[in-house]
């Protein structure tokens, strides 16, 4: 795990509720257990600044860094999908965009990957579909300066034929049997007894594994899944060792942050 990545789901998941900004300092102690390095930390937050995700800012107890708005949407919007806050039933209705055609590779490779971790499947080069709209739909647009057309749409034909042509759907659910496997190791040393720091780089390194599915899986409702579907089981394996793990690495969070600076 790289300090950026770890910076990411060190905000999302426990700074974001305890208002969204820190100290460098409580920083580098946070990932200190992830075997983070203060050069790094710091090299990280900087380049995370640059790109719009923090802000620096003085604090009591010295320099730190906040959460633009930016970031808080993306980061709620992680949560909602990586905790599934309020799942509800589709309505059986498509969102689709139709992007401009972008010429260069890079942009449009940029655009490509940023649709993808929206939950959008292309059915062709422009034209992108997902069961439900994107917040961050209009924040992207206006980051890439690309126009598109938007509709909500019904589909004549078998919308569970659909998502399996639109999304890898197999390759997703021998990932999620992959990531059962790699769980249990990584909650291994967070057993009975094992001290609050331990506990916590577990659960984040629990957290960091399972958000990497943001970019492979849109979130499809259980309308257009499989009946058998693997990622109902690591869902709950999940939702299960983070909650038990929870008050310990919480404690640590909080012994950190009241160090100060």
């Amino acid at each position: 795990m790289d300090a950026r990545s770890a910076l990411f789901d060190l905000y999302g998941d426990h700074l974001r509720s305890r208002g969204s900004r820190a100290p460098v300092a409580a920083l580098v102690r946070l990932l200190a257990p992830l075997g983070i390095t203060a050069p790094a930390v710091r090299t990280a937050v900087s380049r995370m600044a640059r790109q719009g995700w923090l802000e620096a800012l003085r604090l009591p107890e010295g320099a730190g860094y906040e959460l633009t708005p930016r970031a808080v949407r993306r980061l709620d919007d992680a949560a909602d999908r990586i905790y599934r806050h309020g799942d509800s039933g589709w309505d059986g209705h498509w969102h689709v965009v139709v992007v401009e055609r972008v010429r260069d590779r890079a942009r449009r490779e940029r655009l490509r990957a940023a649709l993808s971790y929206l939950g959008y499947a292309p059915i062709d080069e422009t034209t992108w579909v997902s069961p439900r709209p994107s917040r961050e739909m209009e924040t992207l647009l206006e980051t890439e300066r690309v126009r598109a057309e938007r509709f909500i749409a019904s589909y004549d034909g078998d919308p569970r034929g659909l998502a399996a042509r639109a999304w890898d759907l197999d390759g997703l659910a021998h990932a999620y049997q992959r990531w059962l496997t790699v769980a249990a190791d990584l909650v291994a040393p967070a057993g009975p007894g094992a001290p609050d720091e331990v506990i916590f780089a577990a659960r984040s390194r629990l957290v960091h594994e399972w958000r990497k599915f943001l970019f492979r899986d849109p979130g499809l409702p259980a309308e257009l899944l499989p009946a058998q579907w693997a990622g109902r089981r690591a869902a709950g394996v999940f939702d299960a060792e983070s909650a038990r793990l929870l008050p310990a690495a919480s404690r640590f969070v909080d012994r950190c942050l009241r160090q100060g600076g």
